[in-house]
């Protein structure tokens, strides 16, 4: 961060704070957050940052503040809850939004779930987690998907058996779901876990 003043390097260390959540600041949060009074003062600042190419706003934007070489955060849309366990109803509507760096895959095409039940505890899926799926109609064998059985999803290993689709668990306590009519909603890329 050389040639930056402390009140620029305190901005651009909140701006870099900010973004593992995928929302920008505003310029008000910014005063707040780093004790500067004026919001001129911090847009005076946010300019010295952009023509140094640290950051990179856009236009007429409110909160459109990027970091330069920063990996772009996504915000990926929880849409309920998914069974590890016996199938639920599936409902979808949007509760929140999960921050999700470092994919390759268009926002537009994640979802997010959270776990009910530890039919998966031996992938590493617990109770009370998230995941995160990719929308896709398809899988390989062996890949961990959201599935939907009779308006019912579930979070599974799918096997596709010569007359039938193996939903499999994880876990010794629990039954696989046979079904020839399955069908896959998302591959499960990410399990996100609060503490």
């Amino acid at each position: 961060m050389k040639g930056l003043s402390s009140s620029q390097k305190k901005i651009y260390e909140y701006l870099k704070d900010r973004a593992q959540y995928g929302l920008p600041p505003s310029v008000r949060e910014i005063c707040k957050a780093t004790g500067l009074k004026s919001t001129s003062t911090v847009h005076l600042h946010l300019k010295t940052l952009e023509d140094m190419g640290y950051i990179r706003r856009e236009a007429g934007l409110n909160r459109a503040i990027h970091i330069e070489g920063a990996e772009q955060v996504s915000r990926v849309p929880i849409l309920g809850r998914v069974t590890a366990g016996v199938p639920i109803l599936a409902v979808e509507e949007v509760e929140g939004y999960l921050p999700l760096v470092g994919h390759r895959y268009p926002e537009k095409e994640l979802f997010a779930l959270r776990v009910q039940g530890d039919s998966m505890k031996n992938a590493g899926i617990l109770d009370g987690d998230y995941i995160i799926a990719h929308r896709q109609d398809a899988a390989e064998n062996g890949q961990i998907v959201v599935a939907l059985i009779d308006d019912e999803a579930t979070v599974k290993r799918i096997f596709f058996e010569q007359e039938y689709i193996r939903l499999q668990p994880e876990n010794p306590a629990f039954s696989p779901i046979f079904s020839q009519s399955a069908l896959v909603l998302g591959r499960v890329i990410s399990v996100y876990r609060y503490y």
